[in-house]
């Protein structure tokens, strides 16, 4: 790749949509006495609404929706008053996950908003369909450029642009010939793509479609998707042939994680972290391929657990790995936030270069003068911004004109420290979880986690023979925080083992975040 984090995640308040929005009305009957107010009814809804957009509908049911709410908003401001003459007692306020998707002003852009009281996505479509932002209980994951914030630049073959986020590129790069892309601002890039808002009952989303390019023969389009009741983001991309003619691209789903420190623009935070699983048979000579900046970067390296690890460092350098595990995961040691980017490897298929996840850490550039002289280039924050691109890529798709190939990643924030051990489909391990037996009977477990979910940590207990001896609920987790355990518990039986699983609110089992042995003494 090329060298070169507003508002925190909420809970959705009840709103009014007007008609380009889908509806949803909720009414909350009040009894007034004189110990209190209590609820008296859930919140019910009014309208389901499918994934399509609002414009099609007819002038007659916007008309009728419209009185709908304005008779809804006298009887609350109705409801608000009788409240404020009775000072007996105060309500508690019911809160809703609900996602929604609204127009916004993000930095000087027009921009599209989908969030639910979890997660913040920022989309921008005019510049490139680009996902500029993406807010986790607060906190901000993406490098935005300020020197282009809140501008457009019209498309260019010549130029690129990097405003910042998130986007879709294309690979292999190069001007060697119409099999490679040259990869500036063009069309693909920097085109404006359509949005339209898409719902339905168990969320919301967008979906953006780019302008064809004449060049390589393609068209980008993805939806992106957030549900109620949980921070997962899905990505679904497709890329179209739309030439008369055979086409081979691989798609790449490109992130700029902001790098910098929040405490001083200056300088870089010291403690981001890329991680990705090696390949045991990697096609690559250190199971990494450095494809630019020095071969020896004491940055990288392949842990004796068999992961790839990347420390940043403000210094231009690419990284590819032929990972065949299917995910990625950016670690701040100093915010304790972590993204976890997860994809579906295909066995078997090319990949470019072999690699299905690449990394790139910007800086300046090592350069040799006219003399073989080594030096480096301007190395200023605004000459060289502080990030670091986490790289999905697509197999290669060879694809005869009209057809399409897919790339699906789902993402999953949550907290974590650079202490990263395992992922599971449950969340993070950070620190191991540890059975051990004691002398009162009672078996202690520690560890420390970041889930996926919100709901509850449960121990499935096991004896000598694999007979399941019993389950304990431990815990209620949030992705929010990163769940520190240490706790004892008395199961049935002579367990010789536990499974240490996550059930979400619904009742759920989301998987296991890990299972050890029941080992006899003490933990230090």
């Amino acid at each position: 790749m090329q060298t070169e984090g507003e508002r925190q995640a909420h809970g959705v308040t009840q709103k009014f949509l007007d008609a380009n929005h889908f509806i949803t009305v909720q009414i909350e009957f009040f009894l007034f006495e004189s110990t209190g107010v209590y609820i008296f009814e859930r919140l019910r809804r009014v309208q389901r609404f499918a994934w399509r957009d609002m414009t099609g509908r007819s002038k007659k049911r916007q008309s009728s929706f419209r009185h709908t709410a304005k008779a809804i908003f006298v009887l609350v401001i109705s409801l608000g008053a009788t409240k404020a003459s009775r000072a007996a007692a105060p309500v508690t306020q019911t809160t809703t996950a609900q996602c929604q998707v609204e127009g916004i002003d993000y930095r000087g852009w027009q921009a599209q908003e989908i969030s639910n009281r979890w997660v913040r996505l920022v989309i921008v479509p005019q510049n490139g369909g680009r996902l500029m932002q993406v807010s986790f209980n607060g906190h901000d994951y993406f490098f935005v450029n300020p020197k282009l914030a809140g501008k457009y630049l019209p498309p260019s073959q010549d130029q690129w642009f990097n405003y910042g986020g998130d986007k879709l590129w294309l690979l292999p790069e190069g001007d060697d010939d119409e099999q490679h892309w040259r990869g500036n601002s063009d069309s693909l890039d920097d085109g404006p793509f359509s949005f339209r808002k898409l719902s339905d009952g168990q969320g919301c989303g967008a979906e953006l479609i780019g302008p064809p390019d004449a060049h390589t023969g393609i068209q980008f389009s993805r939806t992106i998707r957030l549900e109620n009741d949980s921070p997962h983001i899905a990505f679904r991309a497709s890329m179209k042939n739309v030439s008369g003619h055979t086409v081979e691209w691989s798609m790449q789903s490109v992130s700029q994680y902001d790098t910098g420190s929040t405490t001083d623009p200056s300088q870089s935070n010291h403690q981001i972290w890329g991680f990705t699983p090696a390949n045991r048979a990697s096609g690559y000579l250190n199971r990494y391929h450095v494809r630019t900046g020095p071969a020896e970067n004491p940055a990288a390296t392949v842990r004796d657990d068999g992961l790839f690890s990347l420390h940043y460092s403000h210094l231009a350098a690419e990284f590819w790995v032929d990972s065949p595990d299917g995910w990625l995961a950016v670690v701040d040691g100093t915010s304790h936030y972590a993204m976890v980017e997860r994809f579906q490897y295909e066995e078997g298929k090319t990949y470019p270069g072999k690699a299905a996840v690449i990394f790139w850490t910007n800086g300046p550039s090592l350069r040799f003068s006219g003399d073989g002289v080594a030096f480096l280039s301007d190395g200023s924050p605004g000459a060289s911004p502080f990030y670091m691109e986490a790289e999905i890529n697509s197999p290669m798709c060879h694809l005869r004109p009209g057809e399409a190939c897919q790339l699906e990643t789902d993402w999953y924030p949550t907290r974590a420290d650079s202490e990263f051990r395992v992922l599971t489909e449950a969340g993070i391990v950070t620190q191991p979880l540890r059975a051990v037996s004691l002398e009162n009977g009672k078996v202690r477990l520690s560890g420390s986690f970041g889930v996926f979910f919100a709901g509850k940590l449960v121990a499935h207990f096991y004896n000598e023979h694999d007979s399941n001896t019993g389950t304990l609920r431990l815990a209620e987790v949030d992705p929010t925080d990163l769940v520190v355990l240490d706790t004892e518990t008395a199961p049935q039986g002579k367990p010789t083992r536990v499974s240490l699983h996550l059930e979400d609110q619904g009742g759920l089992d989301r998987g296991a975040l890990q299972e050890v042995p029941i080992r006899t003494g003490n933990i230090h």
